[in-house]
């Protein structure tokens, strides 16, 4: 099933806080506090100098994504995304489109290179896609997820150079 990918208007938010809030919730993949609000979750999907993208299949939301500068001044050729797909749509393509998607954006939009902070390494599916999208572990950071099943899990540090001499 192919998808659209498109910015993410006002009228879209209330689908995107059902992904956000199914994906976060039960506090396996995300370092957000699973009670998060609905206020503060599209806060920070909608924060200034975000790109937010929403995925539509079958003419529903599917996935959401946000693009942005990994750091401010001079970390600002570092892009940086985050990625949630609806547990409905798992295992369907949507993530992969998303996240072809945000690597053709952020090489139009000038970035250098693509950093994830925070990779949950039990999040499999995620580290499988980043991997086979050619992105690197480049860090390990030891039992800095407390998994609510697996206890302190590592997370990892990728990155992907975008080809931007």
């Amino acid at each position: 099933m192919a998808c659209s990918i498109r910015i993410a208007q006002e009228e879209d938010r209330a689908a995107i806080w059902r992904i956000f809030h199914a994906v976060v919730a039960p506090g396996d993949t995300y370092a957000f506090d699973p009670k998060i609000t609905r206020e503060e979750g599209l806060a920070y999907w909608f924060a200034p100098g975000n790109w937010t993208y929403i995925a539509v299949q079958d003419g529903v939301i599917a996935g959401t994504c946000v693009l942005r500068a990994n750091q401010s001044g001079p970390g600002s050729h570092v892009a940086n995304a985050a990625f949630m797909v609806a547990p409905s749509a798992r295992r369907m393509g949507v993530g992969r489109a998303m996240a072809e998607h945000c690597l053709a954006e952020a090489g139009r939009l000038g970035f250098r290179a693509m950093q994830f902070n925070y990779v949950v390494s039990t999040n499999e599916g995620a580290v499988r896609l980043w991997k086979q999208l050619g992105f690197d572990i480049v860090g390990t950071l030891p039992g800095a997820f407390r998994h609510p099943r697996l206890g302190f899990v590592d997370v990892y540090v990728m990155s992907k150079d975008l080809g931007h001499g």
